[in-house]
């Protein structure tokens, strides 16, 4: 008889998605440089479908070393893309020939696009993730205003979840300040997200900030097989074992009483 946790879906994973953002050095976990990432790969690789290279770290940190940190998380079975802050600065400066051109220079090979603080008629959307997806770049895309004024409603983001399905993307991003409004708002939202026949294509933003509260109570609302995002390195690893049911956050449910 041999000792094993539960088991839990493998990658390439269609649910229970961790998608990690990459801050670079920072007090939630140094990254950025390959060392760094390495670390943290060699204990949790399994645990990261996806990292996200923060805003516009692509332009902010040296260009060799961002080229390098996208190859390291390929190396170890993780899908880099660059942050769609990214995208809505070179929207906003017309400049998506000079993103492209970066983003095939650093090798990053994915990128999301999002409208946190730029608006996109739909036929822009659709052209924005058609261009890029031609040159062979992988897209998310990300749904919610960082600073929205009304709850979202739930027939516009399954419309464009399935809008943006029929292009090929799987899963779309949930803002965090548009999760946290509609949650605020309505009583009934939790459930109401839950029976959508698209929420299993969502991945929801934690805040990092309410970790490790907001996280398990995530789990336990939505199951272990929750695809959650912004989930920084120093809390891949705890997150898993809330997946698991190991941590105060979930009252260790790993023991059955």
């Amino acid at each position: 008889m041999t000792l094993a946790l539960p088991p839990r879906s493998t990658k390439p994973r269609k649910r229970g998605i961790t998608s990690m953002i990459d801050f670079g050095p920072d007090t939630f976990g140094w990254t950025g440089a390959p060392e760094g990432i390495r670390n943290l790969l060699e204990v949790c690789a399994d645990y990261i479908d996806f990292a996200k290279i923060y805003a516009l770290n692509a332009l902010l940190m040296p260009r060799a070393t961002v080229k390098a940190a996208a190859q390291t998380y390929r190396d170890y079975g993780v899908t880099p893309f660059a942050g769609g802050i990214l995208f809505e600065y070179a929207w906003q400066k017309n400049e998506l020939d000079g993103l492209e051109q970066l983003l095939i220079d650093l090798n990053i090979g994915g990128l999301e696009i999002s409208e946190n603080y730029v608006s996109l008629k739909p036929d822009e959307r659709a052209r924005a993730i058609e261009r890029f997806q031609k040159r062979g770049i992988y897209i998310k895309y990300e749904f919610g205003r960082k600073n929205p004024t009304l709850p979202l409603e739930l027939e516009e983001l399954g419309d464009i979840v399935n809008a943006v399905g029929k292009q090929g993307i799987e899963h779309v991003i949930v803002e965090q300040s548009d999760f946290d409004m509609l949650v605020a708002a309505r009583a009934d939202a939790i459930p109401e997200l839950k029976k959508q026949p698209w929420f299993e294509r969502l991945l929801i933003e934690a805040d990092p900030y309410r970790f490790p509260q907001q996280h398990a109570e995530l789990i336990k609302t939505f199951g272990n097989e929750v695809n959650l995002a912004n989930i920084t390195p120093g809390q891949v690893l705890r997150l898993e074992g809330f997946r698991r049911g190991i941590g105060r956050g979930v009252d260790y449910s790993i023991i059955e009483r």
